[in-house]
């Protein structure tokens, strides 16, 4: 389950549809229970997410993509093992900025959809715990995010 919110951004039927591919197949793959476990994914502006950056990670510049996982990835492995869900849980929250994306979008030549769906399978990816810090966690991020653009044909300058 996940919810949708626009901070300072138009609401937008092609961003929620691309947002619903996106989670439904992260989900799958990582067989976590849709009906239990809450995403919230936050669209907003630059300013914002600066803002946000700045509040909560003290780092004063604008960004694209934030996640707030609420789980540790150890603590969240043994309940996807055990399947001990409840209704309240809450996987996490990613902030997108639309503006990043489409910034991104025309510098890397890809569709905007490519780029969007990039960076909500990257929050996805943060709040289960992947980082990109090292070399060898960046490999495994990349190869999972990769994997789940692939099997939704949503391929590079596309």
């Amino acid at each position: 389950m996940f919810e949708i919110v626009y901070n300072n951004i138009e609401q937008n039927q092609s961003y929620e549809t691309i947002i619903k591919k996106v989670v439904q197949k992260c989900y799958e793959v990582e067989q976590l229970p849709e009906n239990h476990l809450v995403l919230t994914i936050t669209l907003t502006t630059p300013e914002d997410i600066q803002r946000i950056n700045k509040q909560y990670r003290n780092i004063d510049r604008a960004t694209d993509v934030l996640s707030f996982p609420m789980f540790e990835k150890q603590e969240l492995e043994d309940k996807i093992r055990l399947q001990e869900f409840t209704e309240e849980d809450i996987l996490g929250d990613i902030v997108i900025s639309i503006a990043a994306v489409e910034q991104q979008a025309k510098e890397y030549g890809h569709s905007f959809e490519r780029e969007f769906s990039y960076m909500v399978v990257h929050g996805f990816y943060h709040l289960m715990g992947y980082d990109h810090i090292e070399e060898q966690d960046k490999e495994i991020m990349r190869k999972k995010e990769e994997a789940i653009l692939e099997q939704l044909k949503i391929q590079r300058n596309s």
